[in-house]
């Protein structure tokens, strides 16, 4: 038997962008298939799911960030969002609301391509940066096994790619990694991309674990762990 091409559902209403999308999944040998409206790509996920959804924001009949809620009520489908938005609120709310990652219209086909196959890799479970145990970091405790942050006696809730992020930053405590470096240890890019992703993803990552708690400093080139130990 022949090897079974993954599946995407593209939930996009301009049909030129979509037959522009499938025709480059198509060459790296993925099944396409094409929702034109929110309801419509609800309804074909709970028929057959997919092995990603890439989902417009601008949608006719609903905010693709709606579209995102409802699937994540009842599915871990993996989501990639396609948006002509490049306001970062948008982007931040996207991945809050479970999206994996976002792509800005317009896109290059290259990224757009290695941010499918980053998010179907990790939802696979291979070629994650995280392996088993645990990092501290003064009062943080970041354990892979239960993909779990505690600040003290606070339990941080992050999505998989802010976790992900976390992991590599704090394993490489004292080194500045650049936007570039992280893009690949933590997205899979092989490739100079969007570096405005891990921006986002720091900032997130920032603000949940505290602005007063600084453990993530930026650097003219990159990111790297605060030296000083920091207080919960």
């Amino acid at each position: 038997m022949g090897v079974v091409a993954e599946r995407i559902l593209i939930v996009e209403d301009e049909a030129n962008i979509a037959s522009f999308v499938r025709l480059y999944l198509t060459k790296e040998g993925f099944t396409v298939e094409r929702a034109a409206t929110g309801e419509e790509a609800l309804r074909r996920v709970k028929a057959s799911v997919p092995a990603l959804v890439l989902l417009d924001l601008n949608l006719p009949d609903m905010d693709g960030l709606e579209v995102c809620r409802r699937l994540r009520a009842w599915s871990q489908v993996p989501i990639l969002m396609l948006t002509a938005r490049d306001d970062d609120v948008d982007k931040v709310v996207g991945l809050e609301v479970g999206a994996d990652d976002y792509v800005t219209k317009p896109f290059n086909p290259r990224e757009l391509i290695a941010r499918v196959k980053s998010i179907l890799r990790r939802a696979a479970g291979a070629g994650s940066p995280v392996a088993r145990g645990v990092l501290t970091h003064g009062d943080i405790r970041v354990d892979a096994g239960r993909r779990e942050v505690l600040v003290g006696d606070r339990a941080v809730q992050l999505a998989p790619k802010e976790f992900d992020l976390f992991w590599s930053l704090l394993e490489h405590q004292g080194i500045v990694l650049t936007r570039d470096q992280l893009l690949e240890r933590v997205w899979g890019y092989t490739f100079a991309g969007d570096t405005r992703t891990v921006d986002v993803h720091v900032r997130q990552l920032r603000r949940k674990i505290g602005e007063t708690c600084p453990v993530v400093t930026v650097w003219g080139v990159g990111y790297k762990v605060a030296d000083d130990v920091p207080v919960a």
